[in-house]
């Protein structure tokens, strides 16, 4: 399954993004806001805490879970993605998207780069 034109035209235009990994126990974890990019027709998000982060921990242990965007909830699958080429492109996308923030610089790093991840809808 993958996202419509509609909706990663909305992504990609807006900073309106919560995830919401399962918990061990299937529940959906508190909502957490994140930036998401739009790449050749795929979306990713990054943990700014990289491996660490509690968010990226249950989403790599449980593969499912919640996005809220523009307050509609939707299910999702989470995949990591670790290939070099389409990381490049994730940077890239980040400048366009968030630049100027100081923030850009930390989610280019290779602690965060690690912690990529696709969001694919379920």
């Amino acid at each position: 399954m993958t996202w419509n034109n509609e909706q990663l035209t909305y992504f990609n235009d807006h900073d309106d993004f919560h995830i919401a990994p399962f918990r061990a126990n299937g529940v959906a974890g508190t909502p957490t806001w994140i930036w998401s990019v739009v790449v050749d027709g795929r979306l990713f998000v990054r943990a700014y805490n990289g491996a660490n982060s509690s968010w990226y921990q249950s989403a790599m242990a449980q593969h499912e879970g919640n996005i809220v965007v523009n307050d509609k909830r939707l299910d999702v699958i989470f995949k990591s993605e670790s290939d070099a080429s389409i990381l490049d492109k994730i940077d890239e996308a980040y400048h366009v998207k968030y630049d100027p923030s100081p923030y850009v610089a930390p989610m280019l790093s290779e602690k965060t780069r690690s912690a990529t991840v696709e969001v694919l809808p379920k």
